[in-house]
């Protein structure tokens, strides 16, 4: 089914694929990578205007990573903003996206955990670094495929 948002990019010819509507009926939206950052710029413009929260996951062991915003259009008078759910699928082996923190500018220590957590290269961003874990950490801890180090052993050595 596809919801209102995903009918004015279709008319206006911007490429995107609807995923439907999540539990609280928010429409979700799966879009490119090599197309985020344009349509950001024409969500933002269109009144998209408050990045509520982005957060990223790994979808499967060795597969695709993904990156979530989750967008409010916030208007003067009107009770009920409307929401938006955008999905930024990228490749485990090359996990880039366009940052959108020129877009939204809340967006900086929620896309810096994402690379911090999952070693998504955000494009553009001012400060990518990792915000959590030390900058001498190896791997990306919040990878399925992501291996522990034994602490024990490393305590054992020194």
């Amino acid at each position: 089914m596809q919801g209102r948002l995903s009918a004015w990019l279709a008319k206006h010819e911007l490429i995107h694929r609807s995923l439907g509507f999540d539990y609280q009926g928010i429409e979700t939206l799966q879009v490119k990578p090599e197309d985020w950052h344009s349509i950001a710029v024409i969500l933002y413009v269109y009144g998209y205007n408050f990045l509520r929260s982005q957060c990223a996951y790994d979808v499967a062991p060795g597969g695709l990573l993904a990156s979530v915003y989750h967008l409010t259009r916030i208007e003067y008078g009107v009770d009920q903003p409307e929401e938006v759910c955008i999905k930024v699928f990228a490749s485990r082996s090359n996990p880039r996206i366009p940052s959108v923190f020129w877009v939204w500018k809340s967006v900086d220590f929620q896309e810096r955990e994402s690379y911090d957590m999952l070693g998504i290269s955000y494009d553009n961003h001012p400060r990518l670094k990792r915000i959590l874990m030390p900058e001498s950490w190896i791997g990306w801890p919040l990878r399925k495929d992501y291996i522990a180090p034994n602490f024990y052993e490393i305590q054992d050595a020194h």
